[in-house]
């Protein structure tokens, strides 16, 4: 596996706080060690707080860059990680929906877990859409005019850009190898 996304280029974005630990570490790590070059964009150049199940603090992560700096021409494929107050803050950032919008305007695929997806929601990019998610956002889901259903992985590429999405960090596994997969076919 070491290697085998030699060119590929990853986007994480987040806000600075309120990030489920895993759900930005696990991808991050594991799709560089597949050789992947991922960049992780938070609001402002300040450390990212990080926490477990939304309550335990856990380290504090220095993003590589800021969201208004990104340009999504140079990515492959973007990520959005879970954790409530994170993707509640990044549903109401211009540049964060911006983001979304370009990449699949482009075709390019979105990966989201856990409550990431409440970005797509407001960045309008699910109708159609068949998704996974935490549980609780499957009304949300539902509103935007995605399909939420509840399995540990869903990948749909209806509306020519694909969208992976998982539930929770015990489901990290499979979304980083449906990572992995969209980016080596």
């Amino acid at each position: 596996m070491p290697g085998q996304l030699q060119d590929a280029r990853v986007l994480i974005v987040t806000s600075n706080t309120g990030v489920e630990h895993d759900e930005l570490v696990v991808p991050r790590d594991r799709l560089r060690q597949r050789g992947a070059r991922v960049i992780h964009a938070a609001e402002h150049d300040a450390p990212v707080r990080t926490y477990h199940h939304d309550l335990e603090p856990d380290e504090e992560i220095r993003p590589d860059t800021t969201l208004d700096a990104v340009d999504p021409s140079e990515v492959d494929l973007l990520i959005v990680p879970g954790g409530t107050v994170n993707a509640d803050r990044l549903r109401a950032n211009d540049y964060a929906r911006r983001l979304v919008r370009a990449a699949a305007g482009a075709w390019k695929p979105i990966a989201a877990v856990c409550h990431g997806p409440w970005l797509l929601v407001d960045a309008g990019v699910l109708p159609g859409k068949r998704l996974t998610s935490y549980p609780t956002l499957s009304t949300d889901i539902r509103n935007a005019r995605g399909e939420w259903v509840d399995r540990p992985v869903v990948r749909d590429d209806s509306d020519g850009w694909t969208l992976i999405t998982s539930r929770r960090p015990a489901d990290l596994p499979d979304f980083v190898d449906a990572i992995t997969r969209e980016l080596t076919d």
